[in-house]
């Protein structure tokens, strides 16, 4: 198999890089903390970069590209922790363009596309646990669509979305609608979540909604596989950031009179990093290169993904800091918060003892192994 990336795909990652270094830097990331967690402005820019359309189909306003093309952009937003949810855009548009009729993707495909609209998914419940089959929102026929009563929890940018892709109940199986913020009985409360990006709790009570699809459990399985593969990319990327951050800083420490790099033992965990770095890189390929199998079969395969980048994740953010001493749990300090990213990362969209029995239980006679 030819992992070589396409002209086109190493134009759009040096495009994505370009941006990243030059118009997203520390300070700026700092202080869209400071302002909440979320930048409007910067959003807009990811679109005019054309990354909002990137997985647009061409119908409806987008790029039409593929999964291997949203895990390049996320790799270098990954690299400078970029808080925007570009991930939402790939999800939304997924969905939609496979599971939604015309008239709704016709009403906000290019919306997504444009970046006008942000929809983001709003799947998570308390008593859930990461189970996507528990699901206790409402959905009833109403004049017009349906109403929705619901309450979801860690909604990305909910008090900023325009829209939620929210699954809900619906004649005894769960469905998938559309909610747009603005609509009657939406109310959401925004909060910054640990590594500075913004969520929000999100309540819909009789709020009108427009079905997406019927069949809302594939699409909300679709859904999250898409976001993990999302997160594994932009994972990769935070981690070969934090590890060039860390192996510079070890260049520069000195101790006895010499920098800390020519420390035999501190080469050797710097080595360890940079295994687990290309375990979750591979892991990660796997994942988006899988999103296009059938269900059952990319839902193992992203487990699978999951797994060893949460492991991954841990592994290279815990020895970022420890090699860092003091300094590297300060909030002035910027490997600190590659830190919190890489432990958010791991509890997000499943973390990885629950995905470690999603691996078991989906695990077939032959263990993976060719019979």
């Amino acid at each position: 198999m030819d992992f070589n990336f396409s002209d086109d795909q190493q134009q759009l990652r040096d495009a994505v890089r370009r941006w990243v270094d030059k118009g997203y830097g520390f300070e700026r990331r700092r202080a869209i903390v400071a302002a909440g967690g979320f930048d409007r402005a910067a959003y807009n820019e990811l679109a005019e970069l054309g990354l909002t359309a990137l997985t647009v189909p061409e119908a409806h306003g987008g790029l039409g590209q593929g999964a291997a093309d949203a895990m390049v952009a996320m790799e270098e937003l990954g690299r400078s922790i970029v808080l925007e949810p570009l991930a939402h855009a790939f999800i939304a548009a997924r969905v939609l363009s496979e599971c939604a009729d015309d008239n709704v993707q016709s009403a906000w495909l290019p919306r997504i596309a444009s970046g006008e609209a942000l929809v983001v998914l709003a799947h998570q419940e308390r008593k859930a646990r990461y189970r996507l089959d528990v699901c206790e929102a409402k959905a009833a026929a109403a004049p017009g669509g349906y109403a929705l009563t619901a309450i979801k929890s860690v909604v990305p940018a909910g008090d900023q979305a325009d829209a939620f892709l929210v699954p809900a109940q619906l004649d005894g199986r769960i469905a998938l609608f559309l909610v747009e913020r603005s609509a009657a009985g939406v109310a959401t409360r925004g909060y910054l979540t640990q590594d500075g990006s913004r969520a929000a709790e999100l309540s819909l009570t009789q709020a009108p909604a427009t079905l997406a699809t019927a069949d809302g459990l594939a699409a909300l399985e679709l859904a999250v596989d898409t976001g993990i593969a999302a997160a594994c990319a932009y994972a990769v990327g935070a981690m070969e950031q934090t590890l060039a951050i860390t192996a510079d800083y070890m260049n520069q420490r000195k101790q006895f009179g010499v920098p800390i790099a020519s420390f035999q033992a501190l080469r050797h965990r710097i080595a360890d990093m940079k295994m687990q770095l290309e375990l979750a890189r591979s892991m990660s390929y796997y994942a988006s290169l899988k999103l296009g199998e059938e269900a059952g079969e990319r839902h193992r395969a992203l487990a699978r993904a999951k797994v060893q980048l949460g492991q991954s994740m841990r592994f290279v953010g815990q020895q970022a800091v420890q090699l860092h001493g003091g300094i590297g749990v300060t909030d002035e300090y910027i490997i600190s918060h590659y830190f919190k990213t890489l432990t958010q990362l791991e509890m997000s969209w499943g973390d990885t003892l629950h995905h470690l029995g999603e691996v078991g239980a989906r695990m077939q006679d032959t263990a993976g192994v060719f019979a």
